[in-house]
């Protein structure tokens, strides 16, 4: 089991930068894939990025490709999202979520993970 607790969403303009955080519980965080999500209001959750067990591999939405970075601090238990150039169109409630998979080509689609925090508003305007 593993409880997510995303945190630093909040509300910047177009053209500013945020970093997000989720922190894991448990002893095993360096044993789950993790994935950012966003779900906008009356949209389905989209993928948004995604860094393996050890980080040493990134995938990103073309959306934000270039402009957000996910990275990981296993010895922290916590994964981060840098989102710069940010967008009207970034606006979402951001999900953090851990996948037990090593690899797949799925993941992309939300319901590859396993767990799921609560979610941080992020809020661009123009």
């Amino acid at each position: 089991q593993v409880q997510l607790i995303e945190s630093g969403g909040g509300l910047v303009q177009a053209g500013g930068s945020l970093r997000l955080s989720c922190a894991a519980s448990g002893r095993t965080f360096s044993s789950y894939a993790m994935g950012w999500f966003r779900q906008a209001p009356g949209k389905e959750r989209e993928f948004v990025a995604r860094i393996t067990r050890g980080g040493g591999s990134t995938y990103y939405a073309d959306s934000v490709k270039g402009r957000f970075t996910i990275s990981r601090d296993n010895a922290k238990n916590t994964v981060y999202l840098q989102m710069n150039s940010l967008k009207p169109e970034d606006t979402a409630v951001y999900y953090c979520a851990a996948d037990r998979t090593y690899y797949s080509d799925s993941y992309y689609r939300p319901d590859e993970y396993d767990y799921w925090g609560q979610g941080t508003q992020v809020t661009v305007s123009t």
